[in-house]
Parts: C-alpha cells; sequence; structure tokens
C-alpha cells in the first residue's frame, strides 16, 4: 500500500471513530439517565399498584387516547430481555476495545 493511501485510509478509520466514540458517548449518557430511573419501572411492574392499573385497563377504566404499554406484560418482558442483553453486548465490547488500548 503506498504511503499516501495508508495514511489517507488510516485517517478515514480516526474519523470514523471519532464520530462512533462522540454519538456512542451521547446515548450512553441517555442510557444512563433512563438507567436511574429504570429500577422504578421494575419495582412498578411488580407490584400490586401494577396489577390494580392492568385490571383498570382491562375493565376499560382508562381513557382510550392513554398510552400503556407499560400495562403490556409483553412489552415489559420484551424490555428487561433487551435490556440485559444490551448490557451483555456492552460488556463485550467494552472487554474487546479494552484488549485493544
Amino acid at each position: 500500500m503506498r504511503r499516501i493511501d495508508r495514511v489517507a485510509s488510516m485517517e478515514k478509520i480516526m474519523e470514523e471513530m471519532q464520530t462512533g466514540v462522540s454519538e456512542l458517548r451521547t446515548a450512553l449518557d441517555r442510557f444512563s439517565d433512563g438507567q436511574k430511573r429504570y429500577g422504578r419501572l421494575i419495582d412498578y411492574y411488580g407490584s400490586s399498584q401494577w396489577m390494580n392499573d392492568y385490571e383498570a385497563d382491562e375493565a376499560g377504566k382508562l381513557p382510550a387516547d392513554l398510552k400503556r404499554g407499560v400495562l403490556s406484560e409483553d412489552g415489559m418482558y420484551d424490555l428487561i430481555l433487551e435490556y440485559k442483553e444490551l448490557l451483555i453486548d456492552l460488556l463485550a465490547a467494552a472487554e474487546t476495545g479494552l484488549k485493544t488500548v
């Protein structure tokens, strides 16, 4: 590979990584903020209050225009699984990244 091509190629990788790191930092900051509230969501999902809200929804006691995905057992289950998988992926990415530093 010619020197000019090599430098240009490495410059492109550097720029891509700078963009990726910046975007990931923004996403991670937003995710971390959400994590602080996630515990409240899990506590709610496992509570009698959730069950009362679920039953009220089933009985048609909640407004039709109210968003209520949180009362969907499938939606909550999917979120919990996706969250766990994401944390595992983050650990794997961190391990791989730390090996190259």
